[in-house]
């Protein structure tokens, strides 16, 4: 009985010194790992105590209390098991971004696709220390990263994504997740900001993958309808981004455009002229401009306010001879899709340009005082809108009076010539000189005012002759010659 009794008592020492085998370490804080190890020790010590205590008191050779002691030494092994794992276990957790996919939408909106993974796994002591098989490890699912919020940031911090943030519910490890955006501003390069586990996060800014998938070129223009007159030019300007991972060669080509519009291809820095360009490694966008030249008078393919839709297609090099009859037909926007080739919808709107040309035949006229004078001047619509209302008004000299024929010209087309007649009476007092009077021409195209140059006509006054006596002088001078004759006459006969 002796030896049983001190077996029993070394048993129930060995539980004890068990039960205090890991005492607590200020360090475990700060060595999450040791303190893990520490930990399972303490729960595995505590457990096997507890085990052999309730053999014991099944046997009736330990005490109740012995029993509870063991128990609640078990109790707080096993909750500093818990807290030691789960420490560890959020210091694992690592989201990580595999992939940043900058694409186009088919509205043509900009997105982005962001692949997150569970990057935690642990280490290799780690995944030795916690047995897989542990109900307690199983239950707390060390694969998976609960709630995981994502966002796209600016470099100002400002959320540039649609919807703002997204939430990835759970997370496992070796199955990466994708979530999709829209892109409120349109960036190359951006901060992905995540939030998860127990609050842990990360900010990476990563510079944007382009969508290598289809061979083509996004184009974009800000200035797509533009208003020109007739006569003058139009200029629209692109911007180019790559989106292939073949092909780094394109050309340009506008399709739908009258031939009678002359257009070609820029660089707005360099001012040369375009056909085909192509992208350097360390570049993805450019910039591009079009430059359209209009007729001078409307055509049956250019007709005044009459909107012209065309597109700018960038053809990858080896799409180039699909498209070789660009010329010859009228691309529809069903076969410029089926071409899978980059293109932008524009529209040219052409205006008319109103001018109004005033031409005088004579501008200097003379006049006895208080003969009336006539004259004229031509009116022609030099422009390509049509003139309405045209009317010419007269700064008179003071008590002169006018006649103008016609006082309103309604309308004129374009290229068309008409005349103002012009009936100016002086005074009858009028003084000998020089007058001026000056012409203002002024009419309307659609609604906006059109004024021609204007005309200064001079008009001398010369003074009446004096009829009696120019007859005196006339009558003398006959007399004198008369007289003269008479008496050479007389002489001759002497």
């Amino acid at each position: 009985m002796s030896k049983f009794f001190w077996i029993v008592l070394c048993v129930l020492m060995a539980g004890r010194a068990f039960s205090q085998i890991v005492p607590f370490n200020e360090r475990d804080d700060k060595y999450r790992l040791l303190g893990l190890k520490r930990a399972k020790e303490a729960y595995e010590a505590s457990r096997a105590d507890y085990d052999r205590q309730k053999q014991l008191f099944d046997k009736a050779m330990v005490s109740a209390q012995e029993l509870e002691n063991a128990r609640r030494n078990f109790a707080d092994a096993e909750v500093n098991y818990q807290q030691s794992l789960l420490a560890v276990l959020f210091e694992q957790q690592f989201v990580s971004v595999t992939k940043a996919v900058k694409y186009q939408g088919p509205n043509g909106q900009k997105r982005v696709r962001v692949e997150l993974t569970n990057a935690s796994g642990g280490g290799g002591e780690f995944m030795k220390l916690a047995n897989l098989d542990d109900k307690l490890f199983q239950s707390l699912q060390p694969d998976f990263i609960n709630n995981v919020y994502v966002s796209l940031l600016n470099a100002e911090g400002a959320i540039v994504s649609q919807p703002y943030e997204t939430k990835i519910a759970e997370l496992q490890y070796g199955k990466p997740v994708s979530v999709d955006f829209a892109l409120l501003q349109d960036l190359d390069a951006l901060t992905v900001n995540i939030i998860y586990g127990n609050g842990s996060s990360r900010s990476l800014k990563i510079y944007l993958q382009k969508d290598a998938s289809e061979n083509k070129v996004l184009v974009q223009s800000e200035q797509f309808s533009q208003e020109a007159d007739l006569g003058g030019t139009a200029q629209f300007d692109f911007s180019l981004e790559l989106f292939s991972g073949k092909d780094n060669t394109f050309k340009l080509e506008v399709v739908n455009l009258p031939p009678e519009i002359t257009r070609y291809f820029t660089d707005p820095a360099s001012e040369a002229k375009l056909s085909q360009f192509k992208f350097t490694e360390s570049a993805n966008t450019r910039k591009a401009s079009l430059r359209i030249f209009l007729p001078d008078r409307p055509t049956d393919g250019v007709a005044i306010d009459r909107a012209i839709p065309f597109y700018v297609l960038v053809i990858p090099q080896e799409k180039i001879a699909a498209t070789d009859n660009w010329k010859q037909k009228n691309w529809t926007r069903e076969e410029i899709e089926k071409l899978n080739v980059g293109f932008v919808k524009l529209e040219l709107i052409p205006r008319g340009n109103a001018k109004l040309l005033v031409r005088a035949p004579k501008l200097y006229y003379s006049a006895l005082t208080g003969e009336p004078i006539e004259a004229e001047i031509e009116i022609k619509n030099e422009g390509s809108r049509r003139l309405d209302n045209i009317k010419i008004e007269l700064d008179m000299p003071l008590n002169w009076k006018k006649e103008i024929d016609p006082l309103v010209i309604p309308s004129l087309d374009i290229g068309e010539e008409r005349n103002f007649h012009f009936l100016f009476i002086p005074p009858a007092d009028v003084a000998v000189g020089k007058y001026e009077i000056r012409a203002r021409t002024s009419s309307v195209s659609e609604n906006q005012p059109v004024n021609g140059e204007d005309k200064s006509i001079t008009i001398e006054m010369l003074p009446k002759a004096n009829v009696v006596g120019t007859i005196f002088i006339v009558a003398l001078i006959l007399g004198v010659v008369g007289g003269i004759v008479w008496f050479g006459i007389k002489l001759t006969r002497k």
